[in-house]
């Protein structure tokens, strides 16, 4: 089969590769495809080095899949070209997500709706993804009556850039502190830790900070982050006037995202049933033994592609109602992993 990677050189677009190829996914030739800024760059796929083209509307001749992962004006302007060529389109931009006919999927809680794509399909955000997989089997059982989450999302989410302005960031504020002998934190004061180490791609200073600021802000006072989780939660799990509200904070963790969620229930529930629930679904990992401190946290979830959950408890504030504490490494099941599994997804179905 030949697979394209549109953006191939962007986090990622090189973590697709990676999955990939971890998968076995049946690729007998990879397209990677990049702007003409990565003209000269190479991928490794299966020990080989591999050159990226650059991106034209004649790049997918011959093509049965892509994944897309390269912005939304990309995607808009080359999906529908490589659908023309028969190839079909799992994108993970935000272009798609909301258009009428274009299924919006997460393997594990809507695998049926593949099945009605038009040539493309999309990748819901991350922070959706892993939030999505956890609520699945709590609909199921009980039935959702309103969600409340506030997200720790890393600076990967954004990008490279970010990932670079946390680091240099960083690194200009251990040279202060050992430039003005600061040897111990009663020594620290703010002159030391307030950098500004220019090419700022955030809008303030993330090392040793947390920005509730995600996206851009809406009419609603709402982020575009924010909006996304409602918008897309609803569309997944088919549940159109779900009642959710979403606080989506960046903070100074290179990989990985964490999730604070309150879920009110239509039934009462048994606290270990809900464990049990959540153990036995697809792509769910339990951690929740606080006796020994045992959680999930996105240290421990880089480079893993479950959906962690722990701090499983009741609200003891409202009946019904129960908090989870869910976290998954944002490149992988919120991005490349997802990605790969509904190409596999079409392929099982025989679908490509």
């Amino acid at each position: 089969m030949r697979v394209a990677v549109v953006g191939a050189t962007g986090m990622v677009g090189r973590e697709m590769i990676r999955v990939l190829e971890e998968r076995d996914f049946p690729v007998d030739e990879l397209v990677p495809l990049a702007s003409e800024r990565s003209r000269g760059e190479n991928v490794t796929f299966k020990n080989k080095s591999i050159p990226v083209e650059v991106l034209s509307a004649d790049s997918f001749a011959g093509v049965q899949v892509a994944l897309f992962s390269a912005g939304g004006s990309v995607s808009l302007k080359f999906a529908p070209q490589a659908v023309k060529k028969g190839c079909v389109v799992v994108d993970n931009s935000s272009a798609w997500r909301m258009e009428e006919g274009v299924p919006l999927v997460v393997p594990e809680v809507n695998p049926e709706d593949v099945e009605r794509h038009r040539g493309i399909i999309a990748n819901p955000n991350c922070s959706t993804i892993q939030m999505v997989v956890a609520l699945k089997p709590l609909q199921d059982r009980y039935g959702i009556k309103r969600v409340v989450v506030s997200t720790y999302q890393s600076v990967s989410g954004w990008g490279k850039e970010a990932v670079e302005q946390l680091w240099n960031e960083t690194m200009e504020i251990a040279k202060k502190a050992k430039q003005e002998g600061v040897d111990h934190w009663r020594k620290l004061h703010a002159d030391v830790y307030r950098v500004d180490v220019g090419n700022r791609v955030l809008p303030y200073q993330i090392a040793f900070n947390v920005l509730p600021h995600i996206d851009v802000f809406k009419e609603n006072y709402y982020s575009k982050e924010e909006m996304k989780m409602v918008q897309e939660t609803r569309k997944i799990m088919g549940l159109p006037d779900l009642p959710l509200t979403a606080t989506t904070v960046r903070v100074p963790v290179f990989r990985g995202h964490a999730e604070a969620v309150n879920i009110e229930l239509r039934k009462d529930f048994c606290l270990e049933e809900v464990k049990t629930l959540l153990q036995n679904f697809p792509g769910i990992k339990i951690m929740d033994e606080v006796s020994r401190n045992i959680y999930p946290f996105p240290l421990m979830a880089d480079g893993r592609n479950e959906v962690f959950v722990g701090r499983i408890r009741r609200d003891e504030s409202l009946p019904c109602s129960l908090n989870l504490w869910i976290v998954s490494d944002n490149l992988r099941k919120g991005a490349a992993l997802n990605a790969v599994q509904i190409a596999e997804l079409l392929l099982a179905k025989k679908l490509l």
